[in-house]
């Protein structure tokens, strides 16, 4: 056996993976005790402030402050604490889109459901749904019976989709559009700020009953009259008529094929001529080798969320398009976050 160099990148990236999960771990329960919070406020603060402020037993934080500390979001010199400049951007506040309600919602949702990923691969089906009461296929429909565990997810959600967010609502091809479809809208993040920028768009927003509630608090806490709620079903109920352009922000790459191709022959119907379709969402490369963050929803989507999709490349959404009907087909990628928005026109 060939003997690995102490500097191959590849070597270093294995030896952070294997740690990796105990210290996702650490930085999430040092946002759940506040330290990123408080060292914010409280910047060069020694142990005896930390732990006063935590309550976390002395030898216990010992232990967590090291690992914080080893992944370089923490900075200790001279026995004073710091956040690194990662951590006060990323970690630091409770604004809507703090990585903190990430990582929680991850810590909740996500990752326990992996380890049944080689069970779940092997028989082709989300095992770890079992884990969530109901007999819906789909981690959305069953969060509908737990109101809490649904509000973590889609705060987890909501603070992903407003570190991404912006580079969609910028493109100026929303500024001629005036009625707009969001079709799994979630709690209507997305719309909301679409609508800000482009003060001539309205957005219906059509997705679950129980997610509507969900966006139905946040568009009455913004006072806005041009966001719209539809509660439905996306398969079941056909999509309304009457806007002018329809979008899948982070929805199509939780299904198969046959279901993606359905819901675009929905969006196509509904659409008039020269009416708009934008699919905005993860992009893994088209040879499909890059793209951590896709790689990791394509396999949570696979072992819970719905037993299928994955983070298609750009190219996928290109050819399915033009199979349903729809012309002036582009993609437009290098977006945050491995996002692409890929477009066409019926």
């Amino acid at each position: 056996m060939a003997a690995l160099a102490d500097n191959d990148p590849t070597l270093d990236r294995f030896h952070f993976l294997v740690n990796a999960p105990a210290l996702f771990n650490a930085v999430t329960s040092a946002v759940e005790f506040g330290i990123f919070r408080f060292l914010s406020e409280n910047p060069g603060s020694d142990f005896g402030g930390i732990h006063a402020f935590t309550g976390v037993p002395r030898h216990q934080l010992r232990v967590l402050l090291q690992a914080v500390c080893s992944t370089g979001l923490l900075v200790r010199a001279d026995g004073a604490y710091s956040n690194s400049p990662v951590a006060e951007n990323l970690l630091a506040s409770d604004d809507d889109d703090s990585w903190g309600h990430i990582l929680i919602g991850w810590k909740e949702v996500y990752y326990p459901a992996f380890a049944q990923m080689t069970k779940a691969l092997r028989t082709g089906t989300n095992t770890a749904l079992e884990s969530y009461p109901g007999d819906e296929p789909t981690l959305y429909q069953r969060l509908s019976r737990n109101p809490e565990v649904e509000a973590v997810f889609h705060r987890a959600m909501s603070a992903f989709t407003l570190r991404s967010v912006d580079a969609l609502a910028e493109r100026e091809e929303f500024s001629t559009v005036r009625h707009l479809l969001d079709v799994g809208g979630g709690d209507g993040t997305t719309s909301l700020r679409l609508v800000t920028r482009h003060p001539g768009l309205r957005s219906t927003v059509f997705d679950m009953p129980s997610v509507s509630r969900l966006a139905d608090e946040k568009t009455t806490a913004t006072s806005t009259d041009r966001v719209e709620l539809l509660p439905g079903d996306i398969f079941k109920d056909e999509f309304p008529l009457g806007a002018d352009a329809v979008l899948f922000s982070h929805v199509l790459e939780i299904f198969s094929e046959g279901q993606i191709m359905g819901l675009l022959k929905k969006a196509y119907d509904a659409l008039p001529e020269g009416g708009r379709i934008f699919l905005y969402g993860y992009n893994v490369s088209d040879d499909e080798t890059t793209g951590i963050f896709g790689a990791r929803l394509g396999l949570y989507f696979n072992v819970l969320a719905s037993g299928q999709g994955m983070a298609y490349p750009a190219g996928d959404y290109e050819n399915w398009l033009r199979q349903v009907g729809f012309g002036d087909v582009s993609t437009q990628g290098g977006m945050p976050y491995e996002h692409g928005l890929t477009m066409g026109t019926k």
